[in-house]
């Protein structure tokens, strides 16, 4: 099922997308929360009661009359891997002379992205007043659905209650500025996630997902899942070995080549822009660039 926050009428509440139409779970399902992490705290249970929830009409609004919103509007963690997809690896040693004897580390590479970067599906992206050089990343992003810690690759599945679609905007000077990466990765609005979380069920385990980045139409970024160093179950087994993951946390799983840092000349996002990120079977966000506004 594809799981949204949506806000209709000045009133936020969480749905269920059934194609073009969502459904108002807290009012068709009473009882139901309408934060995404609380309902999600719910586990299976509510999971089933949201699929068996009635399609009444007076709880079901058009996609277009609604906006959708981050799936996830507060996660108490927004974590994020580097170097973890061969492309961008070779475009990495191919492009950057200095890196032309790179090895993507043993271990996987985690920042932070700090949780006020998240943006919605369709709101603006900023272009900082502080930097020019505004960059894309398109990424499968993982949404805890179960408190954890020590967990397995082969239980790591447990854990997740499923994928969105996420943009890993980068200030590419600020990032490289800085040894661990997070000031160049948590700007405002620099973490658009969405449209929805689809759950972990309707994507079937090991299934490589076609993954695109276009800016202004232009095809910049075309990978797949399956090109991942680390896998996600790696991924949550390395995290969960030293911190609690928690409902609601997240996950971005890495970029594929054709970021526009390392493309001759490099090509940076300017105002104006619209960056469409998508990934088969999970939708896609829309976002475009505006100044900062301060």
């Amino acid at each position: 099922m594809k799981l949204a926050t949506f806000s209709h009428q000045g009133k936020i509440s969480i749905g269920l997308v059934l194609g073009d139409q969502i459904l108002n779970l807290p009012a068709a399902q009473p009882g139901t929360p309408p934060d995404m992490i609380e309902f999600l705290s719910g586990g299976e249970p509510a999971l089933r009661a949201a699929g068996s929830a009635p399609h009444t009409p007076a709880h079901m609004y058009p996609l277009g009359a609604v906006q959708l919103l981050a799936p996830v509007l507060r996660p108490r963690k927004f974590l994020a891997i580097g170097f973890n997809y061969q492309s961008h690896v070779d475009e990495i040693r191919t492009v950057v002379p200095a890196m032309k004897d790179f090895k993507p580390p043993p271990v996987p590479v985690f920042f932070n992205k700090q949780v006020t970067c998240v943006q919605s599906p369709y709101g603006p992206i900023e272009l900082p007043a502080v930097s020019k050089q505004l960059d894309y990343e398109v990424e499968m992003v993982v949404v805890i659905g179960k408190r954890c810690r020590h967990v397995s690759q082969e239980r790591a599945l447990d854990a997740i209650a499923g994928y969105c679609v996420g943009n890993d905007v980068s200030v590419r000077d600020w990032q490289l500025a800085s040894q661990t990466m997070t000031m160049g990765k948590s700007f405002d609005t620099h973490g658009p996630i969405g449209p929805w979380i689809t759950t972990k069920d309707e994507i079937a385990a090991g299934r490589s997902l076609a993954m695109t980045t276009r800016v202004n139409g232009e095809v910049r970024q075309q990978g797949h899942s399956g090109e991942m160093l680390h896998s996600i179950g790696r991924q949550i087994e390395y995290l969960s070995t030293a911190f609690t993951l928690e409902v609601g946390d997240l996950i971005a799983t890495g970029t594929p080549a054709g970021v526009g840092v390392l493309m001759q000349p490099q090509r940076f996002l300017q105002a104006g822009d619209v960056v469409r990120c998508e990934i088969e079977g999970l939708g896609h966000i829309e976002n475009t660039v505006r100044p900062e506004n301060r």
